[in-house]
């Protein structure tokens, strides 16, 4: 997404199908990669390779130091994007898949990520017209603005209101209480 024009620091939550269109534009809030984060997924995936988990092995590799699972990136990636931002929390209905995603270079203990992420297709689903898929060019950054992981994902999404969303929300107050 190099050569785009800076993501701007407003942010609406709760966007409509309606309000979504090609080109559109988001960025995520940071995330600090931590040690825990390295001992939890190592846990988590049994990838307990030494690049990870050994800062005797990891000093002497090619980076120097221990590295986060490349997976741990792409799981960050992910929560940092909907789930987290709400933007997109009355449309979305489910994640479909991941293309040609690209581990472009390493995350550190202390680095903080960014996601930029922005649509880049947005059209019908064949079988359902009440909903459509929206997929986005995904940038995972880190606090330099180095690309480390990048890619395409794509959403399935609702063009009418979800009535999970709204199930969801808190019952007003009664005013007889």
């Amino acid at each position: 997404m190099a050569g785009r024009p800076a993501i701007g620091n407003e942010r609406k939550l709760n966007y409509a199908y309606a309000d979504l269109h090609v080109g559109m534009s988001f960025r995520s809030p940071g995330r600090t990669i931590t040690d825990a984060d390295l001992v939890a997924f190592a846990g988590l995936t049994g990838d307990y390779s030494e690049l990870h988990t050994s800062d005797v092995y990891a000093k002497s590799s090619q980076f120097g130091r221990r590295v986060a699972h490349g997976m741990l990136g792409l799981a960050y990636a992910h929560g940092l994007m909907w789930a987290r931002t709400g933007e997109l929390r009355e449309t979305a209905i489910a994640f479909l898949g991941i293309t040609d995603w690209k581990f472009v270079g390493p995350i550190f203990v202390g680095d903080t990520v960014f996601v930029n992420y922005r649509i880049a297709e947005l059209r019908d689903s064949k079988s359902r017209p009440t909903q459509a898929i929206a997929t986005f060019e995904v940038e995972l950054v880190n606090q330099d603005g180095k690309v480390v992981q990048r890619g395409r994902k794509a959403l399935l999404v609702s063009k009418v209101p979800l009535t999970a969303v709204e199930a969801s929300k808190a019952p007003s107050m009664s005013q007889d209480a």
